[in-house]
């Protein structure tokens, strides 16, 4: 049994894997999870994408280009309305509720902290950042934002988080095949990278929490 859960917790959190294995479907599936379900939070959402439009660009993932953003666009708007609808149903039922595997107060807190900062914003800067981006729909949904200014911002992030990322990656592996070879150290550069953001935003977020 643990073997098994190691094994699916290794090919969700390794790129490569996910794309060969598991082809766009797989990959659209991650994207949809992960803009807006609480179980997606932890999925690998920048570098996937980064991955995808590498592998695409170097022909190790045989998917046209086009059909590849349209895709992992659709799915990541799809999945910050199902965020949204799910926050403005449950509201703010969500402060109350447990930790458990798959919910932390801490990533709530989080994301409320940036929509202080930031408002709408948050829903196209949020889209780069691992946790806020799972949790920012849903917290566009609990402190009932209108909905045509949620799809705007919705759709506008999904568009440029997907090209952004998708694209860099296709034409660097269209120039440069060999960083194939350094995908690992890509990724990583990534985490830190997102991970910094993360901390520096929630600390100056709560901060001015406490100020108000």
């Amino acid at each position: 049994m643990n073997e098994t859960l190691t094994y699916w917790w290794n090919t969700l959190t390794h790129s490569q894997d996910i794309i060969r294995n598991g082809g766009l479907i797989l990959l659209v599936l991650i994207v949809y999870a992960e803009n807006g379900l609480l179980i997606g939070f932890f999925l690998p959402g920048d570098y996937l994408l980064f991955s995808a439009g590498l592998l695409c660009g170097t022909g190790d993932f045989t998917v046209e280009l086009w059909k590849l953003l349209a895709s992992v666009c659709a799915a990541a708007i799809l999945g910050s309305y199902t965020g949204f609808i799910f926050g403005k149903v449950v509201g703010r039922k969500l402060y109350n509720r447990k930790n458990s595997i798959f919910f932390k107060q801490e990533h709530l807190i989080k994301t409320r902290a940036y929509f202080i900062k930031l408002g709408g914003r948050t829903l196209i800067v949020g889209r780069f950042l691992p946790i806020v981006r799972t949790f920012a729909p849903i917290m566009a949904g609990v402190v009932e934002m209108d909905f045509k200014k949620f799809s705007i911002y919705n759709v506008l992030g999904g568009f440029i988080w997907v090209f952004a990322l998708i694209l860099s990656g296709y034409f660097l592996g269209q120039r440069y095949p060999q960083i194939l070879n350094y995908l690992e150290y890509i990724i990583l550069a990534f985490i830190i990278l997102t991970g910094f953001v993360v901390l520096k935003t929630f600390l100056g977020g709560t901060k001015k929490v406490r100020q108000s």
